[in-house]
């Protein structure tokens, strides 16, 4: 069903009202048959789209609804979350940063609701990676990241004033002896990096692009 502006040609063209055959709505602007132009698409599974459209894409400006309560506002490109944008999740986290091809990619800073501790810095492909500080509520952690772990040098800085320098290393996995009756195969855990510390000082303006910690 549609309801609105049509051009000589017979086309969509303008501002209308549209039922779609799945049960979801439209409503905007159309040029030559396509949603063209600003325009708000209601989903029949309850999620929202309003914002810009190009050719039937969304592409421009808009603020997505999904059905799980969560919500996206920011740029888009060919029905991608591409560019800049903030998003809130389901359990009430939430990213502001780049995107690129519906992931966090780029420079972002994603905030954990439940322990109101924030990551600042990379990302790539949805994973958090390169240079970044991981802020919590009475100190902090400046290093790289690597596959979504610290990895490498870096350092804890304590408001009460002081630094820890260290590194971030990745154990090396041992195998250990399997007993005879243990037929299965099970796989082997994720090993996390474990912190090594090698020294505690005063505050100083070492970064995570420095290789070393300043003396």
């Amino acid at each position: 069903e549609y309801e609105g502006d049509r051009n000589s040609d017979g086309e969509r063209h303008g501002f209308g009202k549209a039922r779609l055959p799945n049960g979801d709505t439209y409503e905007g602007a159309y040029e030559r048959g396509l949603r063209n132009g600003h325009g708000t698409y209601r989903f029949k599974n309850g999620a929202l789209y309003t914002g810009d459209y190009l050719q039937n894409k969304k592409h421009g400006k808009g603020v997505f609804f999904y059905p799980d309560g969560s919500k996206y506002a920011g740029d888009w490109v060919h029905d991608q979350r591409h560019g800049y944008g903030e998003y809130l999740y389901a359990n009430g986290d939430t990213y502001t940063g780049e995107w690129a091809s519906n992931k966090r990619h780029g420079q972002g800073t994603y905030v954990y609701k439940d322990t109101g501790s924030k990551y600042v810095g990379g990302w790539i492909n949805g994973i958090q990676e390169g240079p970044a500080e991981l802020i919590h509520l009475n100190h902090r952690f400046r290093g790289t990241f690597l596959n979504g772990k610290p990895l490498g040098h870096g350092k804890f800085v304590f408001d009460i004033g002081c630094e820890q320098h260290g590194e971030y290393i990745q154990p090396v996995q041992v195998k250990e002896i399997e007993k005879e009756e243990e037929d299965e195969d099970e796989p082997p855990l994720p090993v996390e990096p474990k912190w090594k510390a090698s020294e505690i000082t005063k505050l100083t303006s070492w970064s995570p692009h420095d290789k070393e910690p300043a003396p």
